[in-house]
């Protein structure tokens, strides 16, 4: 149960990324972007917060990191128009890789 709470916790911070970008800064013009931000947030440390019970700190946060740098990555792509380089894909999926690495050996 607690790599199924670390997978919800990580799409939590993809999410609470994404408002960050959505809110204009904490702008007072999107405060629904900001109540966004705040729950998901929450949600997120909250959920990493019972995977750390059974998962070490390190394997867990690495998880949680590296699985939101990912999905904000393609986030970016698919809605905010950003760009990748090949080389920068290259590197996405070597963290993936490396998350899946992390969970064959703990």
């Amino acid at each position: 149960m607690s790599w199924f709470y670390l997978l919800l916790a990580s799409a939590f911070e993809i999410g609470f990324t994404t408002a960050l970008k959505m809110s204009n800064g904490f702008s007072l013009e999107r405060p629904k972007y900001i109540a966004v931000f705040i729950i998901f947030a929450l949600s997120g440390f909250g959920l990493l917060n019972l995977a750390m019970r059974e998962i070490p700190l390190g394997v867990a946060y690495a998880v949680w990191t590296g699985i939101g740098v990912a999905g904000t990555a393609v986030v970016g792509v698919y809605w905010f128009s950003d760009t990748l380089t090949s080389l920068q894909v290259f590197f996405l999926v070597l963290l993936i890789v490396s998350i899946i690495g992390l969970k064959l050996v703990s």
